[in-house]
């Protein structure tokens, strides 16, 4: 579908990329991946022709259509959110539109039989089968199912454009490019004002997709997810890879120590070699020897490693201070603004060393909640309190907007710095990767990326015990986040993360604290086991509407005749039986499996033992394809539980 040639692109000189060259092959799933400046974002650009290469090509064939969503982008205010998205289908509404011309042309005419009449007809005719064909008569359905997907509600479809905020804005955007199903999506960090519900929405729609997909994303659990090849980007060469994200890793890995030990290996031939011509160079008896070394030399050919950008945060919060046993306490807390209710009787308390995780659809009041324990907003009832002795390091979702752009990076630190860690400001610039020149550079002309560790590099200049952070990981690479996340779990003092990221917030948070429908929930465990109780708790919201849909059917149906009962009461038995046993065969099976894992690990703690191999892997990944079986068999087990229940209660009726 598009074929990247031998493309070049430079800028005064730099080649941001050199002589790279890859396919983009129809139903390709592709993660677009490296460090933050690699070119990610250009290269899309190039692929849509909006940055002209240096050399090189890029061509496509004529059935093929692009879809691009960048990271920023203007949207237009002149509608209300239904009509704007329905915008997507503009040949759609130009074909209703010629439908309905043609028809009132062709219901005014009486001479049937003309040449005129029949062109009329055949337009029609080719008019209506296009219509069809681009989905016309479903239009309504789609825009109102991706609508709902990305998180919106029904009661949004009548609201103006300009009365959303950009996220939103950014929503309805990538709404409209759904919509328009072409042959390749091009999406650059489009989870990044998404919430996890819509993420998963988004996650499932581009795994069914009919056509291509091309994707950069920080989001490691997204791009598992979705894509089947990684394509990494890195000092200003391509590397394909034919699988996901999490595998390219350990591939890279291992290509790499393959690579070094080869050309570990040449390199001590060469030196033998070199030093064998050096030491025998003029000895008459071994000049037969030495002249056939210094050919066997020319000939070896030299082993490349792949040239490794190294660079990553190096970032330690500094101690925590001792706050008091409670954090924050709030009690029957709630927020409006005008008539907008946003959330209402949240209580709730969060103790010294507690990592917790607010979390729910955008709008619902996570960051109000998180200014109102800075002290930035006040409840509209209830009250927020923060603990005795509480000192807050904040990082706000706009935290790169609110620094000034005209100050150099150096300035933003040195301007709120006081006492002696002025002293160490271009250490702790260095170790968020700002080095030499580029502490001079101005904030105006910093990377999202970039500003992002500038806005984190200033929450070390003093200890906090508590620290807020809002989005923290919106434009950092895959290796900053990780380093990031290593530090906050290092770091002793308390964490509010509001985060839409599951793979930053896995092993990291305690607790989740779910803010939806205008109520603040507390949910035990990781985000993992959240989302897990999340949609069995939805499975049972749709089973209760079941339920009551069942019962008003009941209510207004005949009475059941005798027999009637006894037939229905045997195949609810039916029924229930066959639940029992895919329970118990269930249960079974999670029996077994836990035994195996449990000898596994038996023989894991002392492998020599049991003459086991640690070091090729694959050992270890049986272990895991085990383990990932079980929580998928518990999962399951869990269902079929409630699926049992369920009978048990309706027969009991």
């Amino acid at each position: 579908m598009i074929s990247v040639d031998n493309l070049t692109v430079s800028f005064g000189g730099w080649d941001l990329f050199k002589d790279v060259s890859f396919l983009i092959n129809e139903k390709d799933r592709i993660g677009l991946v490296g460090k933050n400046g690699a070119g990610k974002s250009t290269m899309l650009k190039v692929l849509i022709g909006e940055q002209p290469p240096s050399s090189g090509t890029v061509s496509r064939n004529g059935a093929c259509t692009i879809g691009y969503l960048p990271q920023q982008m203007k949207v237009a205010d002149t509608t209300t959110l239904y009509d704007e998205t329905a915008s997507a289908f503009v040949e759609v509404i130009a074909l209703e539109q010629e439908i309905d011309h043609l028809n009132q042309q062709i219901a005014q005419r009486t001479d049937y039989e003309s040449a005129d009449y029949e062109k009329l007809l055949h337009q029609l005719n080719d008019a209506t089968d296009r219509f069809h064909i681009l989905g016309g008569m479903n239009r309504e359905a789609e825009i109102e199912k991706t609508l709902l997907g990305l998180g919106f509600e029904r009661k949004d479809f009548a609201r103006a454009t300009s009365e959303f905020s950009g996220g939103w804005r950014m929503r309805i955007e990538l709404a409209k490019l759904l919509l328009r199903r072409p042959s390749v999506f091009l999406l650059d960090e489009p989870t990044n004002h998404l919430d996890i519900e819509s993420i998963g929405w988004l996650e499932s729609y581009l795994q069914e997709y009919n056509g291509a997909v091309v994707l950069i994303s920080h989001d490691r659990a997204f791009l598992d997810n979705v894509t089947t090849r990684t394509i990494e980007i890195s000092l200003g060469k391509v590397y394909d890879y034919k699988v996901s994200y999490s595998r390219y890793v350990e591939l890279r890995r291992e290509r790499r120590e393959q690579q070094m030990a080869a050309y570990q290996n040449q390199q001590r031939l060469i030196e033998q070699t070199e030093d064998f011509i050096e030491r025998f160079r003029y000895k008459p008896t071994k000049s037969n020897q030495v002249q056939s070394r210094i050919k066997q030399l020319e000939k070896i050919e030299r082993i490349e490693v792949d040239e490794e950008d190294l660079s990553t945060l190096n970032i330690k919060f500094p101690p925590a201070p001792r706050s008091g046993q409670i954090v924050v306490e709030a009690k029957e807390a709630s927020k409006r603004f005008g008539e907008k209710q946003i959330f209402s009787d949240a209580t709730f308390t969060i103790e010294r060393g507690q990592k917790i995780a607010l979390v729910g659809r955008n709008g619902e009041g996570k960051t109000t909640f998180a200014r109102m324990v800075i002290g930035q907003l006040e409840p509209s009832e209830g009250s927020v309190r923060v603990g005795h002795n509480v000192h807050i390091g904040y990082y706000a979702q706009n935290q790169d907007d609110l620094m000034n752009g005209d100050f150099t990076v150096f300035d933003s630190l040195d301007r709120v710095a006081v006492g002696e860690i002025r002293t160490r400001l271009r250490d702790i610039l260095g170790a968020f990767l700002f080095r030499g020149e580029d502490i001079d550079k101005k904030v105006r002309v910093l990377s999202g990326g970039e500003r992002a560790r500038l806005a984190m590099a200033r929450l070390m200049l003093e200890p906090y015990n508590l620290l807020v952070l809002d989005e923290p990981t919106n434009h950092m690479d895959m290796r900053s986040k990780d380093i990031l996340k290593n530090a906050v779990k290092r770091y002793d003092g308390t964490v509010i993360v509001i985060s839409h990221d599951r793979e930053f917030l896995d092993g990291l948070v305690e607790r989740v604290y779910e803010f939806r429908d205008g109520h603040v929930k507390e949910h035990l465990g990781g985000i993992y086991d959240f989302l897990r109780d999340r949609k069995l708790e939805s499975m049972r919201e749709l089973d209760a509407k079941k339920q009551t849909a069942a019962a008003t059917e009941t209510s207004t149906a005949p009475e059941l005749s005798g027999k009637a009962q006894y037939e229905r009461k045997r195949e609810a038995e039916k029924q229930i039986r066959k639940a029992e046993r895919d329970v118990e065969r269930a249960e079974t099976q999670i029996l077994d499996l836990e035994k195996e894992i449990a000898a596994m690990d038996h023989k894991m703690a002392d492998p020599t033992a049991f003459g086991i191999d640690l070091t090729d892997g694959s050992y270890y990944a049986q272990y895991k394809a085990k383990k990932d079986q079980l929580t998928h068999l518990t999962y399951q087990w869990e269902e079929l539980s409630i699926t049992l229940e369920r009978l048990q209660e309706t027969l009991q009726e």
